[in-house]
């Protein structure tokens, strides 16, 4: 099993993510996006690898359904500048996902891992000032869920103190209720993007030193409460059903001792 609060990267230094909606983050960020299209994976992909080649880093994009290479490349070359150049010069790889994951029809957590801090050695040997990767979770739908979310534990880990930012991207519509929790507990930050709105569904440590007596759950939908969404917003964002989130926020008001949402905005901000 994971541990219930994911540790916070150590390396102070920020870097540009390239999505508005998250920031800056530190290196040994670990984040993931819930996606509705195989066109927002496109345009988010087109932010984030830009920002990243532009900042000097080795970019690397594991491709795997929905999107296929000759889409990913078709799109990035009429939106990023340079980009055969940048390909030609491997500074921005584009790996078959099956192949990097199974290899030999075999998944094996250490083995991705390792594989991902290799590709770190390699590209600070050759100037970069760190490593971006993303990678998308199409294991969603064969049956394999439990075997990546040990990967996903795994690489989480071994992020701390590593020149590394890495993207995992799921399918919104594959993924149900629990498996966000599961997400939500390997990743530092979890947002999505529906009929182009951006939403940040969980951001551990960002709501101040009151969660921490929270359950996962809480203190996904704290996250929600202080942004504003109602009941059914939130529900609607992690699949569950208004009912399930008033009794999650009932528990919530009494565990952090707020009797409205106007106590509970000054309890987490006081806090932080």
């Amino acid at each position: 099993m994971v541990s219930a609060k994911p540790p916070r990267p150590k390396f102070a230094q920020l870097r540009r993510t390239g999505i508005s909606v998250i920031g800056d983050r530190p290196w040994g960020t670990h984040f993931c996006l819930f996606y509705e299209t195989p066109q927002d994976l496109l345009d988010v992909h087109v932010r984030y690898l830009s920002t990243g080649l532009a900042d000097n880093e080795l970019c690397i994009w594991a491709l795997s359904d929905p999107v296929s290479t000759a889409a990913a490349v078709s799109h990035l070359r009429a939106s990023v500048p340079g980009f055969d150049e940048l390909v030609r010069e491997g500074r921005l790889e584009l790996v078959p996902g099956y192949e990097w994951y199974l290899k030999g029809d075999r998944f094996d957590p250490r083995r991705i891992t390792n594989s991902w801090h290799d590709k770190l050695d390699e590209a600070l040997a050759r100037g970069f000032a760190g490593l971006r990767v993303s990678g998308n979770a199409f294991w969603c739908e064969n049956g394999m869920w439990s075997e990546f979310n040990d990967y996903e534990a795994e690489l989480h880990h071994t992020l701390d103190g590593r020149k590394m930012i890495v993207l995992c991207t799921y399918p919104l519509e594959a993924s149900r209720a629990a498996d966000i929790l599961d997400v939500t507990r390997t990743h530092h930050l979890s947002i999505s993007i529906r009929n182009g709105r951006w939403d940040v569904l969980a951001d551990i440590g960002a709501t101040g030193r009151g969660a921490e007596g929270l359950t996962e759950r809480e203190q996904i939908i704290l996250v929600q409460l202080v942004k504003g969404s109602s009941s059914k917003e939130t529900a609607r964002a992690l699949k569950i059903s208004p009912r399930t989130v008033d009794f999650h926020r009932a528990n919530i008001m009494r565990k952090l001792g707020a009797r409205n949402i106007a106590e509970l905005m000054s309890v987490v901000l006081c806090s932080q």
